[in-house]
């Protein structure tokens, strides 16, 4: 039997406690909203009343809801308030100490019967739960910031929390429009567990400055379709709380170096560069909580200011016959730039000329492009079979298998074939850039061009640079991309570049959780779509890129790193022998046959 739940009870009124309330009060349960004194009582009434005021003035409650709404809160200092209630959430700061004391506090004060729940993101259920006399009737009930909008809650059991509570947990959701996923009591949970792994890694990056602020921010939301970039996300949940839930997970989850807090973030902490509530994190702000970013030293220097143009390159030349070329084709050819596409064959170049027909046709009826600009693209390129047409060309861009002998091979070549100066581009994914450039005469004018597919469509361009290449050839680079509409972001040659180096990590990791019967592949995706805002699930993102795809970048990831956490999950290597594939076999992590 599921415990009926009439009343309501959250200790703690900051931020998502205030939200916890709202959610209920918004459904129409009662709240009982307690704090330890005055001045915080009344700072978590305001947070309450700005919030609804905010949303009358969306549209999304009425005066009269509104009035309702906050009808259903009673307000009070103290926890002996809560002697009557029937579920209890605390909302406290992320400490173990202060957590414990307070659900000794309400043992002692609650009915018998009452469940007592944590909205902990890190810390362990558990051991909050045995400060009380009642542990089986202890549970993890963790919302997501901002708690009235984001569907998800993560209901942490743990080994003695009776069923009766948690499928009373599970109606409660449901009644409040929540979608639930129910879990052990394990480090991070689902969400953080995921999360906060990456975005230590881009921490990292940005210490070692591998990229700046601004290019690890926007090739993650570029690239992946993130709502935001893992430093900017850093700061909206403070850089503190960061790493207490980093240093707990650490501590908790296996000493996993993937979650031992980088260096940085403690020393941005003590410094007191929280974030937005500081004002200043990893960027700043106009006020300590406003979004509002404002320039500081490390604001780059605009494009146009840089004085950075691409008269030199008027001429393009595209190498191979596959998809990805032929999106950079289109690409060039729709930016005004003549485009000399080269393939093994006249076969070859009949089959991606009419899959360029294709695609401009189809950005026609979509009302993307003209007849006319379609015409246009079109006769800006010329079709050829051998390399030796690109003599005259002033950039090429190789998109050939990626295999590190034929493209070494044709990087030879080009190097004989074509004039002095031209910047000789790769758009490999994974294979060092290095590698390719010194298999000429010429590496100072080698660059990686890593376009993301579809490459008319994705907005971002990884621009690598290597340890040879000029200054002149990333400038020359950087500014193409910016003349074709993409967003450029310069970074080394490292296994990954950007996006899959903190990318693939994270869905390894996800498979590590599904290996491990933490949870299924279902509920972890619904726990980054609902509660990261994520624009795919893990395991609905490693099936359209191919669980094979995702197998090689992960081992070149750990060939070059060494670290244990970025091992390739068994799990993953015995679905790729097995020919689980993904989507393009009809079976990955899903069953797509019978779909």
């Amino acid at each position: 039997m599921a415990r009926s739940i009439a009343s309501v009870g959250v200790v703690g009124l900051g931020t998502m406690g205030a939200g916890i309330v709202e959610v209920f009060a918004r459904n129409g349960i009662d709240v009982l909203a307690v704090e330890v004194g005055d001045a915080a009582l009344e700072r978590g009434r305001e947070t309450l009343r700005g919030s609804v005021d905010r949303a009358v003035r969306k549209g999304k409650l009425s005066e009269d809801e509104r009035a309702a709404l906050l009808e259903r809160v009673t307000f009070a200092v103290g926890l002996d308030a809560l002697h009557a209630v029937d579920l209890v959430i605390e909302a406290v700061p992320e400490k173990l100490e202060l957590k414990q004391r307070i659900f000794g506090e309400l043992d002692r004060v609650c009915k018998r019967d009452a469940i007592l729940a944590t909205n902990t993101s890190s810390l362990s259920v558990t051991e909050i739960s045995v400060a009380t006399s009642r542990p089986n009737q202890v549970v993890g009930m963790h919302f997501f910031n901002p708690a009235p909008v984001m569907k998800l809650v993560e209901i942490v059991r743990t080994v003695v929390t009776d069923e009766e509570v948690v499928t009373g947990i599970e109606a409660l959701c449901k009644r409040l429009g929540k979608v639930d996923v129910t879990i052990g009591d394990r480090a991070g949970f689902i969400a953080n567990a995921l999360l906060f792994g990456y975005l230590n890694q881009a921490v990292s990056l940005l210490e070692a400055k591998y990229a700046s602020r601004e290019d690890l921010d926007a090739a993650m939301k570029l690239g992946c379709g993130l709502p935001m970039g893992p430093l900017a996300l850093m700061d909206l949940i403070g850089i503190d709380t960061a790493y207490e839930i980093l240093d707990t997970m650490y501590r908790r989850g296996g000493r996993d170096r993937r979650h031992a807090p980088v260096p940085l973030i403690k020393q941005m902490v003590t410094a007191g560069l929280l974030g937005r509530k500081s004002g200043r994190g990893f960027y700043t702000y106009e006020k300590p909580g406003s979004p509002v970013v404002v320039p500081d030293e490390a604001t780059p220097v605009g494009a146009a200011a840089s004085g950075l143009d691409t008269g030199a390159v008027e001429k393009v030349g595209v190498v191979g016959s596959g998809t990805m070329a032929t999106g950079i084709i289109e690409v060039f050819a729709r930016a005004g730039f003549e485009v000399v596409s080269v393939t093994r064959g006249a076969e070859q170049s009949g089959r991606t000329c009419e899959a360029l027909k294709t695609s401009l046709n189809k950005a026609v009826v979509r009302g993307r492009l003209d007849e006319a600009g379609r015409d246009a693209a079109l006769g800006r390129v010329t079709w050829s079979a051998t390399v030796e047409h690109l003599a005259d060309v002033d950039l090429v861009v190789e998109a050939v298998v990626e295999e590190l002998s034929v493209k070494k091979a044709l990087f030879a070549s080009l190097d004989e074939i074509c004039k002095p100066g031209v910047v000789l581009a790769t758009t490999t994914s994974s294979l060092p850039v290095i590698e390719l450039a010194v298999a000429t005469e010429r590496p100072a004018d080698v660059v990686g061009l890593h376009f993301f597919n579809p490459a008319p469509v994705m907005g971002l361009v990884e621009v690598v640079r290597t340890i040879r290449t000029s200054d002149a050839t990333v400038a020359t680079a950087t500014a193409l991309c910016r003349a074709v509409r993409k967003h450029p972001v310069v970074c080394a040659d490292r296994s990954g570049f950007v996006v899959n180096a903190l990318l693939f990590p994270y869905l390894n990791d996800a498979v590590k959780m599904v290996e491990a019967s933490y949870s299924t592949a279902d509920d972890i995706d619904h726990a980054m779509k609902l509660g990261c805002g994520y624009p795919m699930g893990p395991f609905e993102l490693l099936d359209v890129i191919g669980l094979d795809v995702a197998l090689a970048i992960q081992r070149e990831l750990y060939l070059e790193l060494r670290e244990p956490g970025f091992a390739p999950a068994p799990l993953l290597e015995h679905l790729v022998t097995a020919g689980y594939l993904g989507r393009k076999v009809g079976r990955g992590f899903r069953d797509y046959s019978k779909r």
